[in-house]
């Protein structure tokens, strides 16, 4: 199971435009329950809440993913994700990921200087630092969910349409590509939910089993919420479905039979 909630991060992460606040508010919380092969193997939340960051009205994110279960006493996973992001440009001002995957660790601050297009990666466990440069529509791996959420233009979307994201993780800049492959009804624990379904492409041999081993569906409606998302890992396959939800902007569609 190990990445498994990078993994589910990478899809939060995978499109992006331009931002203008209308698909989501303070308070927004998502569950997801997460299969790994047979084993119903954890739960992962994602929470947004306003703050100031820098005195700067921002929206504070943090992901969190922890293994339960009888998996957890073969490989116990403890994540957390962060990102500030600006309340109207978008734009990411610090990024942290800590992560405990089976004894894998990593505990990662990154600062964004937007006026210097500089990168500032500070490695906690090893304590040490480096700057890398940036570009201006540059983004972490959740600012970049949110900040599709608010654009994602449906109307005139065909199939096989591509977006691309300019995404840095870690170290490193990536062109994060995702496309359309159309809508579909999915059954959920909240009930039938209109979603538009989308593929991502990753880094191959990393984590993902190859470069098309993703498929992530959001609701087709102003929330644009996470609905389903389906990997196959380089060991194994993931499946995580979302649980419970509260703190939504918009009403939620359910299709009833």
């Amino acid at each position: 199971m190990k990445k498994i909630f990078t993994v589910l991060i990478f899809f939060f992460a995978a499109m992006a435009n331009a931002q203008s606040n209308h698909a989501f508010q303070d308070g927004e919380w998502f569950k997801f329950r997460i299969h790994y092969g047979i084993f119903n193997a954890s739960f992962a939340t994602l929470e947004v809440k306003e703050k100031t960051f820098n005195n700067k009205p921002v929206y504070h994110v943090v992901g969190k993913g922890k293994s339960t279960g009888a998996l957890h006493w073969f490989f116990k996973v403890d994540d957390n994700y962060e990102t500030y992001f600006d309340k109207k440009s978008g734009k990411p001002y610090r990024f942290i990921r800590q992560i405990d995957e089976g004894g894998h660790t990593r505990d990662i601050q990154i600062d964004f200087d937007h006026k210097d297009k500089e990168a500032l990666v500070f490695n906690r466990k090893y304590d040490s630092k480096a700057t890398y440069p940036i570009q201006d529509d540059v983004h972490d791996m959740l600012s970049s969910f949110y900040y599709l959420r608010n654009n994602l233009e449906v109307e005139g979307l065909e199939i096989g349409d591509v977006m691309h994201l300019n995404m840095f993780f870690d170290d490193e800049h990536f062109d994060f590509q995702l496309k359309f492959l159309g809508r579909e009804v999915v059954k959920t624990k909240l009930g039938k939910i209109a979603t538009l379904k989308f593929r991502p492409y990753v880094m191959a041999g990393r984590v993902f089993e190859e470069k098309e081993s993703l498929t992530l569906w959001v609701s087709d409606d102003k929330n644009r919420m996470p609905v389903k998302i389906k990997a196959n890992l380089a060991v194994g396959s993931l499946d995580a479905d979302i649980d419970a939800f509260k703190g939504l902007k918009h009403p939620l569609r359910i299709i009833m039979d």
